[in-house]
């Protein structure tokens, strides 16, 4: 085997060594208990981490372009109580298009004002944060929302299965292939990777970084309306407050998965593969009867320990 080789494929471990960590986490738990390695717990982890998934692909192209989205906990709370209580007033259908409006024009928004106008991005979602959770009071008059009949087909979205795959692991591996072609093979992914790299440089160089920066926060709003839908449909109700903390999970997952804080690097599959440890390690944790507040105490760890090995890596880079 040659150097050149070995160098490879030492290069390659390393860069899905996350993927081990995510089969490491799993043997574990399955060691603890038999109830974890059961087959139907499999599918319930793939159902628990759908939404968090789905949002952290319109969170890495924000992240991978130098950004933060702190608003999207709230806006999955708006497009949750607006997709249930519209449901029966205009049916399914329109209320699964207004609900990627919602998320779209929240999008726009801090796109907008994070973009063109150059404001601090987690200032700027940080206020969009409590915006949006107010609407969402507003809207639904601070009362929880649910379906008049809980057997109506768009329960079959987050609770029906196609054989022993539900339809919302379905969805979300095509949300994950189309946004991981978006950002390796098409001119915007590649553009998205440069503004977070320097948009300085981006400027000089001809590419629009203000709408570049626009549309990351488009995709990051249209993702949450879509992991909304996943999320409502399953339970066939929403509370005002069902997406608090979500925008937690969301950036550990993507953290977690390599994307930098600094932006210009990042990967959608492996995105997926940092929520799949937060999901597990929740779930794990619920199995083994283990206190909930060790579920905060872990996911602070785990970040911690991603953000400290990327500026490891940052440094030895620029030291190399």
């Amino acid at each position: 085997m040659s150097i050149s080789r070995k160098e490879c494929i030492t290069q390659t471990a390393k860069n899905w060594a996350i993927a081990g960590a995510m089969i490491l986490v799993y043997l574990i738990f399955a060691l603890l208990s038999a109830n974890f390695r059961t087959g139907e717990n499999a599918v319930l982890i793939l159902r628990q981490v759908a939404t968090i998934a789905v949002m952290g692909c319109g969170m890495s192209f924000v992240i991978i372009g130098g950004n933060f989205d702190l608003s999207v906990g709230s806006l999955l709370s708006l497009c949750c109580c607006m997709c249930i209580d519209l449901h029966d007033k205009i049916g399914p259908i329109p209320a699964i298009l207004v609900t990627f409006l919602v998320g779209i024009a929240s999008g726009m928004v801090c796109g907008f004002l994070v973009g063109y106008l150059r404001l601090n991005s987690m200032i700027v979602t940080l206020g969009m944060m409590n915006v949006l959770q107010a609407l969402t009071l507003m809207y639904t008059g601070g009362s929880s929302v649910m379906l008049k009949d809980q057997n109506v087909w768009f329960g079959q979205i987050g609770k029906g299965s196609l054989g022993p795959i539900p339809y919302v692991t379905i969805i979300m591996v095509i949300v994950i292939a189309a946004y991981a072609i978006l950002l390796n093979k098409t001119v915007f992914g590649h553009h998205v990777l440069a503004v977070g790299s320097n948009d300085q440089a981006c400027r000089y160089s001809g590419i629009n970084d203000k709408r570049v920066i626009f549309n990351t926060f488009i995709l990051s709003g249209l993702s949450t309306a879509i992991g909304a839908i996943l999320l409502c449909s399953r339970g066939g109700a929403a509370q005002t407050t069902i997406g608090q903390s979500y925008e937690f999970d969301v950036i550990t997952g993507v953290i977690l998965g390599g994307a930098s804080l600094n932006g210009g690097s990042g990967n959608i599959v492996k995105t997926f593969i940092g929520v799949a440890i937060i999901g597990i390690l929740k779930n794990g944790f619920v199995i083994l009867g283990l206190p909930y507040y060790l579920q905060w105490l872990a996911q602070c760890i785990i970040i911690l320990l991603a953000v400290w090995m990327a500026i490891r890596a940052a440094r030895k880079k620029a030291l190399s």
